[in-house]
């Protein structure tokens, strides 16, 4: 049988947003208003050099790029929360070189931005938020701000207090110089520093100034006016690139395409044009409509089962997406045994195959069970009555009392009645997908490999496969590869470019793993083989995960060699352990899973990362993480390395349903510190069915 996993694409989420607006069909309109709702010039929801109160819907994610000499700003911001925006930015400075570029480059800044709404709008009250920008790295645009905004019929008025970056018109002394003398003075990063640090002291400190403006809703829909005052100076720009101001107000225009596409222009500073474009979806409703085979139609009556389990088993794999491995039969209730193969929701699963239970079934039979496993490891069991389900299918009147008779737990006892049906998971199955590597913001420039990937597995049981990856280049640029960051740490990570550009075909996995059941709420998984690009070795986990319980934890250890460049079977001399335990805690703040690992990284520095996702209803999930260790000085540029990454359900993109998910990550630097292996499971991920979800709300959802 067809195995779900996870593909890993290692594209970059400026990629995803353009591919995503590209596609629109795939997009569910989140039926937004357009006022108040565009991308500004620095990234995130605004009027052009300033920004406003206004959200994205919750799962926002857009894609911006603006030039405004000597300015070119590229921006990805996303909304994980009703209440939170966030996002990056890279700022190339046409006028100023890149020192550490080989040739005649732009420099290229990047920071960090976050905005939070403490008041939403209402009546009276307009919708009030705080928020910095550049908080991490060189500061060099570094700013923070209190803003309102309030809708009036077609307008849309912002006004804000601005410091730093957005305050150097300095109209009045800081107002919280009065509360602590240290707000007077603002201290800044020095340019051209390691960056990465947040440096607290200089927050809401220094200048301060007004800014605002107004957006009006032109009576021809697509297009938006803007009127802005600014809070910046030109004649105080870092990098000593002072630009001439002729006006503080600026004019601007925005004109949405499509739900996903935006033009922006606009005229600023009173002598300088403005141009940009924006990409957005959202995360939390894309979705595309289904060509599944439909469910079976009830029978009349119960039948006389003939028999043959082995054509059950078929049609339960492929109608219900049921990869059966046994079928038993305990007085009056049936129970299969089987792993999900096709459907993300468990809820869609159990009712199809309740459906053909029920036609192939004799009346004798008054309860199904269905007993869910994830790659021979038992995660849980989910009950339901034959008469409920039959009487909820027939009228929408019973579908309440069904679910109200589903119950779902642990599974706590071994198979019990008599074994009418028995099959082992064993096969070989195999894929052919592109994937695009980049990178982007280093002295080289933009970086790409595009390349074309065959994956394959076989089988041998439900719990042991052997699973290859072979990469073949189909185009790329990495002949203008020359930039290694300096490094006093093991090179673990930075020779990234020299895995790339040593050959056109390679292996980038090739390890046989084993999972087991423990009992209880224990798991084991062991592995063994080349396991990633850059590393080859052997190792396992542990996870210890109570069935629906908010916490659990995790340890994995590893000894690992570093693999040739040839990406064959060769292998350099640099070899160690690493491994981290890792514990998770599924939150109820906006249903967000947190994760912490403590331990030794590829290079050996010990430390801890810091993970924080969500998952939307869509089944998205955004994340971040940041990683410290004791690397020190050592650890190079960036000072601790972060990122973010999206989980995307291949099922919301194609029409027939699938489990698959292909995995985005974003990290602005290649580093040797905080370097985890990239193993290609994890227990975590593997049983995530012991946590019921939004199994009742799927429930509730399919008998609508």
């Amino acid at each position: 049988m067809k195995q779900p996993g996870i593909r890993t694409l290692s594209l970059t989420p400026l990629a995803f947003a353009i591919a995503m607006a590209a596609t629109g069909a795939a997009i569910a309109d989140p039926g937004q208003p357009r006022l108040g709702s565009g991308q500004g010039d620095f990234g995130g929801a605004g009027l052009m050099q300033t920004p406003s109160a206004r959200m994205q819907p919750l799962g926002g994610f857009a894609f911006s790029l603006s030039r405004t000499a000597p300015y070119r700003r590229y921006s990805l911001f996303f909304q994980p929360t009703a209440w939170l925006e966030a996002g990056f930015r890279y700022v190339e400075v046409e006028n100023r070189r890149y020192l550490a570029a080989t040739g005649d480059r732009n420099n290229l800044d990047k920071g960090i931005d976050f905005k939070v709404r403490l008041r939403e709008e209402d009546r009276y009250w307009p919708q009030i938020a705080i928020g910095a920008r550049d908080i991490g790295g060189t500061g060099l645009f570094a700013g923070e701000y209190l803003v309102a905004s309030k809708r009036w019929h077609d307008f849309d008025f912002s006004l804000g207090i601005g410091w730093g970056y957005l305050g150097n018109q300095e109209d009045f002394t800081n107002p919280l110089a009065r509360l602590d003398e240290r707000f007077e003075r603002r201290s800044g990063f020095s340019s051209g520093g390691d960056g990465g640090s947040v440096n607290l002291g200089s927050l809401f400190s220094g200048r301060s100034a007004l800014f605002g403006g107004i957006e009006y809703q032109t009576p021809w829909e697509p297009l938006v006016l803007q009127l802005e005052l600014e809070g910046n100076d030109y004649r105080h720009e870092p990098q000593r690139n002072h630009q001439q101001q002729d006006s503080r107000v600026n004019l601007g225009a925005r004109l949405q395409l499509t739900d996903s596409i935006e033009l922006k222009a606009g005229w600023q500073r009173g002598n300088t044009a403005m141009l940009g474009i924006s990409f957005s979806t959202n995360l939390a409703t894309v979705s595309q409509v289904k060509r599944d085979p439909p469910p079976a139609d009830l029978a009349a009556a119960p039948a006389t089962h003939d028999g043959d389990w082995n054509g059950l088993s078929r049609e339960l794999e492929a109608n219900a997406g049921l990869g059966v491995y046994r079928i038993h039969q305990d007085g009056s209730s049936v129970v299969v045994e089987g792993e999900p193969t096709r459907y993300r929701s468990l809820a869609e699963s159990e009712q199809r195959a309740g459906r053909l239970l029920h036609n192939h079934l004799g009346s004798e039979v008054e309860t199904f069970r269905f007993r869910w496993h994830e790659r021979g490891m038992a995660l849980r069991e989910s009950v339901h009555q034959r008469d409920d389900l039959v009487a909820a299918i027939d009228s929408s009147e019973h579908a309440v009392a069904y679910r109200h008779g589903i119950y779902s737990h642990a599974l706590l006892e071994p198979e019990q009645g008599e074994l009418l049906y028995e099959s082992t998971p064993r096969g070989f199955s195999y894929s052919l997908e592109p994937q695009l590597e980049q990178n982007f913001g280093g002295p080289d420039g933009y970086l790409y490999r595009l390349s074309a990937n065959f994956d394959s597995e076989y089988r041998f049981n439900a719990n042991g496969w052997l699973s290859a990856t072979l990469s073949y280049t189909v185009d790329d640029n990495l002949d203008k590869y020359r930039y290694v960051g300096p490094s006093d740490l093991p090179r673990v990570r930075t020779h990234i470019g020299d895995y790339l550009a040593e050959t056109d075909i390679g292996i980038s996995n090739l390890q046989y793993t084993h999972t087991g059941h423990l009992g209880g709420d224990w798991y084991a998984m062991g592995y063994g083989g080349l396991l990633e690009t850059m590393f080859a070795g052997v190792g396992g986990e542990l996870l210890y995960r109570p069935f629906n319980g908010d916490v659990a934890v995790g340890l994995d250890v590893n000894w690992v060699k570093q693999r040739d460049f040839d990406q064959r079977f060769d292998m350099r001399d640099y070899s160690t352990w690493t491994g981290h335990l890792t514990g998770y805690w599924q939150t109820d703040i906006e249903d967000m899973l947190a994760k912490v690992s403590v331990g030794r990284y590829l290079a050996g520095d010990l430390g801890m990362t810091f993970d924080v996702s969500r998952e939307f209803d869509s089944g998205v999930r955004l994340g971040g993480w940041a990683t410290f260790t004791d690397a020190g000085s050592d650890f190079g540029e960036g000072s601790f390395d972060k990122g973010i990454y999206l989980s995307l359900p291949l099922d919301a993109f194609f029409v027939r349903s699938t489990r698959q998910r292909a995995q985005l990550a974003w990290r602005p630097l290649t580093r040797d510190g905080g370097a985890q292996l990239a193993r290609r499971q994890a227990l975590y991920d593997l049983t995530e069915e012991r946590s019921m979800g939004r199994y009742w709300e799927q429930q509730a959802d399919m008998m609508r």
